[in-house]
């Protein structure tokens, strides 16, 4: 044939297409072959299987979180409204239900364009398919030489997902893997990212900002670049009016609708309940390792489950906004009390050990540094972002300077659960988890001061003391306990009244509470405590009456629902079910209640009536005074030694409540006992979260629930004056000013 061509000219050209026509066609088979990397087979694109993120949800029905490696949460085609496929398919692919996987005019008019004539606006001729195609197989990191390979790759491959799958079927397997950025993978998870709601529940003007953010998924977030992102959905809007999808009258429309968001990140660090979705997490992978064990393989990052909590997200969300107002207020009380000789300021020794406890002096020291080198290094400063209540500032600023920043900090812990079930219904393990990761209802362990009197009552009124047994409040100094002498709060003429037990317990003496230890028996205490579901050791000496023992807030919260659970303690749970991405019940958790009571019903009763006169008259009285609370309901503060802890714990017929307030770094407490006790400075948690709940009729059942009617042989037994002054002889011959010495005998039968 090249014989018959007379042009030298025309017989190189010809060999030169046909040279480049073999070329291609062996290329292309190379690719076939695997030969520049292995493709995909049938059965591997029959059978792909997306990582699928494990969604949180509350005990209301709400999307509290999720675990995943990557956020997808794929879903069904019938999930998907039609106004996104079409507005999808108009501005990506318009010839999406003509071709096999690819587009050949495109890709010839991209060829031209981009080769030709040097456009490089000319996009790249891409289908959905093969976009599906680089979704399910993405391109490695390599030299852009290897662009047309991987373009080669992505056309076989669209072409077998043609032979394969129907266009439902690939259109829904490519929105389910689509990046929208961020780390969001799928149009679910965007769609609850970006607006708050299900797919299914998109308007069009939302649904075609989402498909807008395909072309440049940074560049286009509707978040970060509101002006941008409203034009590119306008473009979508206007490439379904040139498919007809929409009329131009709809379009007009539609496209005066401002951008408007509902922004919700399901981030580690943020989002509601932080502290109580990482607990729960933490639960979820021992759960996961007890189902290994059994042969069931369960990944809480890649096999979406659904784990079903018992959090209300309401009252969660009502809890956290208390929490901020009071802690803001808190804090600024407290540093202004300490003012500018606050130890974080001027307690050198106290900072110094708080920067050798960092994780930075620890590396250099383990690297063979010199405390004197570390010490200097760790002053040095640079650019840091440190944080408080009004929000993160960038500074100039050492390690140092951030110990001494984030040491004066208040933190907190509240938990409220249903007493009948020990469920969780709100949980509040720190100030900030982003920045306090430490939780202090799950892991720590703070002594709990006079939250802990109603156990001493108790166990007295379970060994045959009577309510209206008279203690006398004078101070005495026990010699046998190398001069102890618990005192009280109240002025000198203490020593001459005595107290009946209620009133002793709902103004917490200190003298009566050792007394009444004394009298029942440090033994007896401690068997009632672990009888009320309280495991951890106590310190097994008086000092236990006035609340030396370190207990966890979530088994403290335990113990207290005894009281208005006939008796019987509970087990705090947090997780309800869980499901696989099916729907199928995995494993369902029940409530956890002791099976027997740990006190009569008659003393539950007095109890009862004892912590409500704490809250009607004794130290949690501003309840009703200050915050005008009239709920049913009963309580007791809590200040330990120098003010290092405060506590509050709320009972009311369906919800226990425990705050407490203090420093990671025990080694600081209030400056005053008026700003650190327990009802100035953990009652406020309990009280304004209440006003809230009572503000909402939703929770009627809650907020109106009414004690069980007190028998009346109860109300005889407490019916006594509740203090008894000494006689006038006995006042005469009484020294106030001096302490009576006697030795501690303790029944400990």
């Amino acid at each position: 044939m090249l014989k018959n061509l007379k042009s030298p000219f025309l017989r190189f050209s010809l060999l030169i297409l046909v040279s480049l026509f073999v070329g291609s066609l062996l290329f292309l088979l190379s690719v076939k072959w695997g030969l520049w990397g292995k493709l995909p087979n049938a059965r591997e694109l029959s059978d792909f299987k997306y990582q699928r993120a494990s969604e949180v949800y509350s005990a209301d029905s709400v999307l509290i979180g999720k675990y995943y490696v990557f956020d997808r949460q794929p879903i069904p085609f019938e999930k998907i409204p039609k106004q996104l496929l079409d507005a999808l398919v108009a501005i990506e692919d318009e010839r999406f239900y003509d071709h096999s996987g690819i587009d050949y005019p495109s890709l010839f008019r991209v060829g031209v364009k981009t080769l030709l004539m040097q456009d490089q606006s000319s996009g790249g001729g891409s289908t959905l398919t093969q976009q599906l195609a680089k979704n399910l197989y993405p391109r490695k990191d390599r030299p852009k030489t290897n662009l047309t390979v991987d373009k080669v790759k992505e056309m076989i491959i669209a072409s077998r997902l043609e032979t394969m799958y129907d266009k439902k079927e690939i259109l829904t397997h490519y929105l389910n893997t689509v990046s929208f950025g961020g780390n969001t993978f799928g149009v679910e998870s965007a769609s609850l990212k970006f607006f708050n709601k299900s797919t299914d529940e998109l308007t069009l003007e939302e649904a075609a900002v989402l498909v807008g953010m395909l072309k440049a998924t940074y560049g286009y977030n509707p978040r970060v670049f509101p002006k941008k992102s409203l034009e590119r959905r306008n473009l979508v809007l206007q490439s379904m009016v040139k498919n007809d999808y929409l009329s131009q009258q709809a379009y007009d429309s539609i496209s005066k609708i401002p951008l408007v968001l509902d922004y919700r990140e399901y981030n580690y660090n943020e989002g509601i309940a932080p502290y109580f979705r990482e607990e729960v997490r933490k639960q979820m992978l021992l759960w996961g390792e007890e189902q290994k064990a059994l042969g069931n393989d369960y990944n809480i990052y890649t096999s979406g489950l659904k784990i079903y909590t018992t959090l209300d997200s309401r009252m969660q969300q009502l809890a956290e906004e208390t929490m901020v107002t009071h802690m803001t207020s808190l804090q600024n009380s407290f540093e202004k009390s300490y003012g500018p000789s606050a130890p974080w300021l001027k307690d050198r020794k106290l900072v110094d050990k708080l920067v050798r406890k960092t994780d930075a002096y620890k590396k250099m020291k383990n690297n063979g540094w010199q405390d004197a080198q570390i010490m200097d290094s760790l002053a040095k400063k640079r650019t840091m972002v440190l944080a408080d209540w009004t929000g993160e500032k960038s500074r100039e600023a050492s390690v140092r300077d951030s110990v001494q920043h984030y040491m004066k900090f208040l933190n907190t812990g509240s938990l409220a659960i249903d007493p009948t079930t020990g469920a969780v219904k709100t949980w509040i393990g720190g100030v900030n988890f982003k920045y306090f990761k430490y939780d202090h209802i799950s892991q720590s362990r703070r002594q709990v001061g006079s939250t802990f009197k109603p156990i001493v009552y108790t166990a007295a009124l379970e060994s045959g003391i009577a309510p209206c047994t008279y203690f006398s409040a004078q101070e005495v100094t026990y010699e046998n306990l190398k001069g102890w002498s618990p005192s009280n709060s109240g002025d000198k003429d203490e020593a001459y009244l005595n107290y009946s037990m209620e009133q002793a317990l709902s103004n917490s003496v200190n003298t009566v509470a050792v007394k009444v230890l004394e009298k029942t028996g440090i033994l007896q205490v401690m068997r009632q405590a672990n009888k009320m579901g309280i495991t951890t050791e106590l310190p097994n000496e008086p000092s236990l009456a006035l609340g030396t023992g370190e207990i966890k807030i979530i088994e403290l919260a335990g113990a207290y629902a005894s009281y208005v659970n006939e008796g019987r303690p509970v087990s705090p749970y947090l997780i309800q079910s869980i499901t696989n991405q099916k729907d199928s019940v995995l494993t369902t958790f029940e409530p956890k209640i002791a099976s027997e009571a740990a006190f009569s019903e008659e003393n539950r009763q007095i109890m009862i009536e004892m912590m409500k006169s704490t809250v009607n008259t004794g130290t949690a009285s501003r309840i009703r005074s200050t915050y005008k609370l009239k709920n049913d309901m009963a309580g007791k503060t809590g200040t330990t030694q120098n003010n290092k802890d405060a506590w509050f714990v709320a009972l009311m017929p369906h919800i226990v409540h425990i705050s407490w307030v203090g420093l990671d770094h025990q080694e600081i407490g209030f400056k005053s006992t008026s700003l650190g006790q327990g009802a100035n400075a953990a009652l406020p948690l309990f009280a304004l979260w209440m006003q809230k709940l009572n503000k909402d009729a939703s929770f009627n059942a809650l907020t109106k629930a009414r004690f069980k009617a007190t028998s009346q042989a109860v109300l005889d037994k407490l019916d006594c004056e509740p203090i008894k002054k000494d006689g006038f002889f006995k006042r005469l011959f009484k020294n106030p000013d001096r302490k009576k010495v006697k030795k501690f005998r303790s029944n400990n039968t």
